[in-house]
């Protein structure tokens, strides 16, 4: 779901508030002009437009900043297209061409992505980087309902800042969507239950190495076709 940019300045405004109010340093949060993206990015996610909400957030200066759950970073607009096709490396069976997101979040192994496929155009998906976890689910409805979440998380004690590195850790989320959190996946029929829900291909993650291969191979094609 598209979020309207107000909507989206109004939740990531509460989830700042929350996370300084839980002793999180947050940088100036003027904010700087929503720049559009460099033309490339179309051709690179094969789209023809990219929405409001999404070039704000892209504009904003948090870019380096760990300023998310367990040190989650705002990713800026790709500089690399090919390091941007990579990183897509682990969406296998979306209801939508893997190639129409767009890496938004950072967590170590665990990559947050803004889809910009029709159908599921402003739904927040999420992919962790490792050999043999085919968990592409859905991870919230739209960017706003994401920054709420983990506001209210905060606010209830699910999150809290770690001492030792000055961070916002991700505790056990009761009576929250884990799968709105960073931390790996491990209740495994929720994350299928979920997968089901969203229309993830289950025949294609069943099929695991091999449709991730077949991945692969689609990107090096599409990096080839652009030159990167």
């Amino acid at each position: 779901m598209l979020d309207d940019p107000q909507d989206l300045r109004a939740a990531v405004a509460a989830y700042r508030a929350a996370a300084t109010g839980a002793g999180l340093a947050w940088p100036d949060p003027a904010e700087a002009p929503a720049a559009p993206p460099d033309p490339f990015v179309h051709e690179l996610f094969a789209v023809d437009r990219i929405p409001a909400s999404l070039t704000w957030l892209k504009s904003q200066p948090w870019h380096s900043r760990r300023l998310l759950p367990d040190g989650g970073e705002l990713l800026p607009w790709p500089a690399d297209p090919g390091e941007a096709l990579d990183s897509l490396g682990f969406a296998i069976g979306t209801p939508f061409p893997w190639r129409q997101q767009v890496p938004l979040f950072r967590f170590d192994l665990i990559l947050f992505t803004f889809v910009l496929g029709a159908g599921h155009e402003g739904e927040v998906w999420r992919y962790e980087f490792t050999p043999d976890a085919w968990d592409t689910v859905r991870a919230a409805d739209s960017v706003a309902s994401l920054f709420t979440t983990w506001a209210s998380a905060i606010t209830a004690g699910l999150i809290s800042r770690d001492a030792l590195n000055g961070r916002l850790q991700v505790g056990e989320p009761r009576d929250a969507d884990p799968l709105a959190f960073p931390p790996s996946v491990t209740h495994y029929p929720l994350l299928r239950q979920r997968q089901r829900e969203c229309g993830v291909d289950l025949d294609c993650i069943d099929r695991g190495f091999d449709c991730h291969e077949e991945l692969f191979s689609e990107i090096n094609a599409a990096r080839s076709a652009l030159g990167v």
